[in-house]
Formats: structure tokens, C-alpha cells, sequence
């Protein structure tokens, strides 16, 4: 019988493995790409961002009018509360990791460094990113998914 359409052959079961902060940010910054978590009208909202992972701090671009400039406040203020996912799960075998980072957003607001970000970090759209953003993590966490089941606990009888 033949698969539905994008069904993948999947080889077992698969178990999730927490990953420690360092191997959780080292995978973040393997990656290009992520979503940006954060509340618009009282709602969450999501948007893809290619990001650079910068001293532990992920750094994002964004455009003049995004929805996620509005609620920032910059350099000096504390911040709003955002969350940071990226992860990269192979389609077919359903194994890769996916990691979470929460913590402060803040406008990045000194010439120097939004020149530094400017070089680092290009946008993958034709629209203007004028304002940098860093996500400073107060909390990581992440997932390895892996083949197999947890060992079950042998009984001695």
C-alpha cells in the first residue's frame, strides 16, 4: 500500500532528550533561521527571522512599522518578555532538535554596534531592516529527538 503524500517512513519510535543551555545555544547558532515569539493586542504573535547568535544574545533585524519594534523599548529599558524557538528536525526520519530561549527584547540603539549587525547579519527579504533587536536568554531550553525508547528498569525475580 502505498504512503499518503509527504507521509515519511518512519523507522521507530523516537525519544526526546533534554539538551544542556551550552549545546542548546551552540545548536541556535547553527541555524539561520527561527521564529520570534511575542504578544500583539493581548495575543501571541509569530514571525520568521533570520537571526545571528551574538555573546549568547540573539540578534534580529526588523523593518520600521513591524509589529515587534512598536512594543520594544531600547538599550536603557528593561524590556518585554519574548520567546525565540529554532530547530532543525529532518522530514523523512523525523530525528534533529528544537530549541526555546525566553527572555528580554530590547532595541539595539548605538551606531557602532547597529553597523556591526548591519555587516553580520542580511536580511532574506527586499524590505528595509533599519532596527536591530537583541533577545537577552533568562531561560534555554531545548530537545534532541533520537531513535529509540527509554531502557526499561530490569526486575530482578
Amino acid at each position: 500500500m502505498a504512503r499518503p503524500q509527504g507521509a515519511a517512513a518512519v523507522a521507530g519510535p523516537r525519544r526526546a532528550v533534554s539538551l544542556d543551555p551550552d549545546e542548546a545555544l551552540r545548536l541556535l547558532g547553527s541555524v539561520p533561521l527561527g521564529r520570534v515569539v511575542f504578544t500583539q493586542k493581548a495575543l501571541p504573535a509569530v514571525r520568521p527571522v533570520n537571526h545571528v547568535l551574538d555573546n549568547g544574545d540573539v540578534v534580529i533585524r526588523t523593518h520600521d512599522g513591524a509589529a515587534l519594534v512598536s512594543h520594544v523599548p531600547q538599550d536603557g529599558d528593561h524590556g518585554v518578555v519574548v520567546a525565540y524557538e529554532a530547530d532543525d528536525i529532518d522530514p523523512a526520519t523525523h530525528l534533529g532538535w528544537s530549541v526555546v530561549v525566553t527572555g528580554y527584547c530590547r532595541l539595539v540603539t548605538d551606531p557602532e554596534q547597529i553597523a556591526r549587525y548591519q555587516n553580520m547579519l542580511h536580511p532574506w527579504s527586499d524590505q528595509r531592516m533599519d532596527h536591530v533587536v537583541r533577545i537577552r536568554p533568562d531561560l534555554i531550553t531545548g530537545v534532541r529527538l533520537v531513535n529509540g525508547t527509554r531502557p526499561q528498569a530490569s526486575s530482578s525475580g
